[in-house]
């Protein structure tokens, strides 16, 4: 198992841990001075007060919504899927957006995303001037017909 060090750049910070022993991902808290409240359709980068070191460049970490707070609430990343790359030590913060009209307050050590770290191999991508032939070829959105 490898390990992935973090640190608390705030007192206040609450540790990235697993729900459940079978969760994929680790909880991220909100770090908030107070409430805030997000309005339908509007963002909000919110601090976590944690930061990681991922130990080599073979892992990247994920941001992913919370699909409760994201069913719920309407809650989730911005940009869908956030990513850490291995060599980042800053704050973790997420940008989340409000999909739903109705506002929702976000409190301060509320769950907001969960950390999912996964290996990311090292490939390179190399200019060619064909590409190999597959059944689907150069089909696009809907080519497989299957909705």
């Amino acid at each position: 198992m490898k390990e992935v060090k973090f640190i608390r750049l705030h007192d206040e910070a609450k540790a990235p841990a697993k729900a459940t022993g079978g969760s994929a991902g680790f909880d991220l808290c909100a770090l908030l001075n107070e409430p805030l409240t997000l309005h339908g359709g509007k963002t909000a980068l919110i601090k976590t007060g944690i930061a990681i070191a991922l130990p080599d460049k073979e892992l990247a970490a994920f941001i992913f919504a919370r699909s409760g707070l994201a069913s719920k609430h309407g809650i989730a990343p911005v940009n869908c899927v956030g990513v850490i790359d291995s060599d980042y030590r800053g704050e973790i913060m997420v940008p989340l957006i409000n999909h739903f009209d109705e506002p929702y307050t976000i409190q301060s050590g509320e769950r907001i995303a969960q950390l999912v770290i996964m290996p990311v191999p090292a490939v390179s991508l190399i200019e060619t001037d064909s590409l190999d032939e597959t059944d689907r070829g150069e089909g696009g959105f809907g080519s497989t017909g299957k909705g």
